[in-house]
């Protein structure tokens, strides 16, 4: 009698358990690789071994046209963020010693001289970890955060309830420290001093973080400062010390190594989540911040990061979720790196305050079929005092302004690699991207600013 009772109650536990399981919303993982090229990974064609990272492609979702916020790193991450263009908030260029910043003080703009401090992602702004968090979410991110270096800019005070990670970009890998010799290791709010090669120690605690929240719904964000310069490889501490001067030097296979150290990191995440079993109910997210750079692979994109060619926008990204996404599907559906937060909001079932309006969409309806792929239409600038260029997509068809100099229109549906220049054939077309981005323009010149990051 008492051993039925026992098997009765363990049954009755195990259906409670399932139930509550099978109830619970996803687990979210974001991995935002740095400066990847569009061709680099295995699953994109390339040849960089990434076996964790094709994982992700073959029991899931492969985009073809996924484009970055941004050809630079920190506007993609304040339009993922922030689940919006980054121009409304004035975030247009990466923060770090060529940025031109300007900041509203008692009603008059006022230069940033200070190259590290005074200046980022104010934390009164709705953001996904705020939005995640009031939904029940446990919200940690691991990595280069790169949206402010002073505390009040911190991703604690961005809504996440751990960090630890740097601060800036292209930081020293081995220790942890920009080229001008400020420390950017922080461990929440305090300086860490862990020793350790960033890559390595990024990826131990954002398995770490798994490991001890996988018990209730949580948003894991792990932005890496990989594959960025200074291009110092993993398992070699004798690396010279960055300096401004030594930072670019590299090569592709010191590229490779630093690729590949993510990869084992995005199995060690997987490798948790499959422990405490939910890794089914994961949506785990791959991609990158903008194009590639010297040592990256953008093929059959043309040019790289810090342009408006596809090489410096489009990028992959990769989506697993396997109780919502079918295996091994590939979509041309366009799309872009704020989407992500309105399909990361809207799978944990939370929502913008009052009020505060995504750019983006949800991508999973699309995605299971019970919607129809959509034709979209994004936006690009760079509105530097020595640079400027302007970009849309809509539809199948790209314009892009570069400098001024003459109008250019591809049909990337026919030219992914933007060789064949359509103005002259298709004047109407130009004409009527020419002012959706004019009208894109001046809606977001109207967005109140309290500060310019160009």
């Amino acid at each position: 009698m008492q051993m039925g009772m026992r098997v009765l109650l363990g049954l009755l536990l195990l259906v409670c358990t399932t139930t509550t399981l099978a109830d619970r919303p996803p687990n979210i993982v974001f991995v935002l690789v740095d400066d990847m090229g569009y061709g680099d990974v295995g699953c994109m064609g390339g040849d960089v071994e990434t076996p964790h990272i094709d994982r992700l492609a073959s029991e899931g979702v492969k985009f073809t046209s996924f484009y970055a916020n941004a050809p630079v790193c920190s506007p993609t991450r304040c339009g993922f963020i922030t689940g919006r263009w980054q121009q409304r908030v004035g975030f247009e260029w990466a923060l770090g010693y060529t940025a031109e910043r300007r900041r509203l003080i008692d009603g008059e703009w006022t230069s940033i001289d200070v190259m590290h401090h005074g200046i980022g992602l104010p934390n009164d702004h709705p953001g996904i970890a705020k939005m995640l968090s009031a939904a029940g979410y446990t919200c940690g991110a691991f990595g280069k955060w790169h949206l402010g270096y002073d505390d009040e800019y911190n991703p604690l005070n961005h809504g996440f309830h751990r960090y630890f990670g740097e601060l800036l970009g292209h930081s020293d890998y081995y220790r942890h420290i920009y080229y001008d010799g400020t420390y950017t290791l922080r461990d929440g709010l305090n300086i860490s001093k862990e020793e350790g090669y960033l890559t390595d120690l990024i990826n131990h605690h954002a398995a770490k973080f798994v490991r001890d929240n996988a018990d209730k719904p949580f948003f894991l964000y792990v932005p890496h400062l990989a594959t960025h310069a200074p291009f110092q490889p993993p398992d070699a501490p004798e690396t010279p010390k960055v300096t401004k001067a030594n930072m670019l030097v590299g090569s592709r296979e010191i590229y490779k190594q630093m690729l590949q150290r993510i990869d084992l990191g995005v199995g060690m995440i997987m490798l948790e989540l499959e422990d405490a079993g939910v890794a089914d109910n994961t949506l785990f997210v791959f991609s990158s911040d903008n194009g590639g750079e010297r040592w990256a692979n953008n093929q059959p994109l043309f040019h790289h990061k810090a342009t408006l060619w596809e090489g410096g926008i489009r990028v992959p990204c990769l989506m697993r979720w396997p109780e919502k996404l079918p295996e091994g599907k590939v979509t041309d559906q366009a799309a872009i790196t704020m989407d992500l937060t309105a399909t990361f909001t809207a799978a944990a079932g939370a929502k913008p305050p009052e009020g505060y309006k995504l750019d983006g969409i949800n991508l999973i309806p699309i995605l299971t079929g019970e919607q129809p792929e959509q034709e979209r239409t994004f936006y690009w600038r760079i509105d530097r005092s020595n640079r400027k260029m302007r970009a849309i997509r809509h539809g199948q068809w790209k314009y892009l302004d570069d400098g001024g100099t003459m109008d250019l229109l591809f049909d990337l549906s026919q030219d992914i690699g933007e060789r064949h220049n359509l103005c002259f054939t298709h004047p109407e077309i130009v004409a009527d991207l020419k002012e959706r981005l004019k009208a894109w323009e001046a809606e977001m010149e109207a967005e109140p600013k309290t500060f310019t990051i160009r």
